[in-house]
């Protein structure tokens, strides 16, 4: 039997973010899917859903509205911040490495101490640029699983 596949596509300014709602060359993604037991969560970063600005200037700031943003994908999807096997994160300056790894363990502390016991596996890669502009940060995608 096929996986079963289940889409959940993403809003901003409750716009659903695929053709024609963005112009050609503009990003179209989903929020997350889920095939089977696994949940695929796109890259989240400090942009805020309604209005599309950025909420926060910081490291610290912009790593905590994307772990909040993943955190909510994961719910709606049915599943948990504490079911994180998998992270990707993009970081645009090397030298906010260890305050965002640092603001990363806080919040698993907060909403998913597992996570601090038994980390998910972690890939982090030094990105130019994020996005269309230069005042985004951080990036963080995940893998979960719906439930361990």
């Amino acid at each position: 039997m096929e996986p079963k596949i289940k889409y959940y596509p993403m809003y901003y300014g409750g716009i659903k973010q695929v053709y024609p709602n963005v112009l050609p060359g503009s990003a179209m993604y989903a929020q997350c899917i889920v095939a089977g037991n696994l949940i695929f969560v796109s890259g989240m970063t400090a942009q805020d859903i309604e209005t599309g600005k950025i909420l926060e200037r910081d490291i610290k700031g912009q790593m905590n509205v994307a772990l909040g943003k993943v955190e909510k994908a994961l719910r709606e999807a049915g599943s948990r911040l504490d079911n994180v096997i998998k992270t990707l994160i993009l970081l645009t300056n090397p030298d906010d490495y260890t305050l965002m790894r640092k603001t990363e363990f806080e919040y698993y502390q907060k909403h998913a101490p597992i996570l601090v016991e038994q980390p998910p596996v972690s890939t982090l890669i030094h990105a130019k640029q994020i996005g269309p502009g230069l005042e985004y940060l951080v990036e963080v995608e995940v893998v979960a699983v719906l439930q361990r």
